[in-house]
């Protein structure tokens, strides 16, 4: 499996790239909304999309509606929102926007392959990662 993290904090994207790796998962990483756009756009493809809400510059909102506006099968990727955002309304939002999850910061193991499997089941593909 193939996940990019696009997240402008150097910390969590390490803390997550380690709980991926101990289920076997390759993370690659994009420091803000833009450059997850152009690896999204480059690269072959990837599995699954973890995306921060708030960076500077473009937030993961517009990057998740721009993922989605493509006109290839990259738009279809799975999406799962990493926020410490909070509010009644945060999975309608994030819904709206394109997100598949939402998934609650700080990132426990059990609650990040929870939520991959949720959004991997939900679509068909599986969701057993270790």
């Amino acid at each position: 499996m193939k996940v990019l993290f696009i997240e402008d904090n150097p910390l969590n994207r390490r803390v997550v790239r380690e709980m991926l790796h101990i289920g076997g998962v390759e993370m690659s990483e994009a420091e803000s909304g833009e450059a997850g756009l152009e690896m999204v756009a480059r690269e072959e493809a990837y599995d699954l999309l973890l995306v921060d809400l708030r960076m500077p510059g473009m937030d993961g909102f517009e990057a998740i509606r721009r993922i989605r506006a493509r006109d290839d099968e990259k738009a279809d990727v799975p999406m799962i929102v990493v926020t410490a955002d909070t509010g009644s309304d945060l999975s309608e939002q994030c819904a709206a926007a394109g997100a598949d999850d939402v998934l609650q910061k700080p990132v426990s193991m059990n609650a990040l392959f929870e939520a991959i499997a949720r959004v991997l089941n939900a679509r068909g593909g599986g969701g057993a990662l270790i």
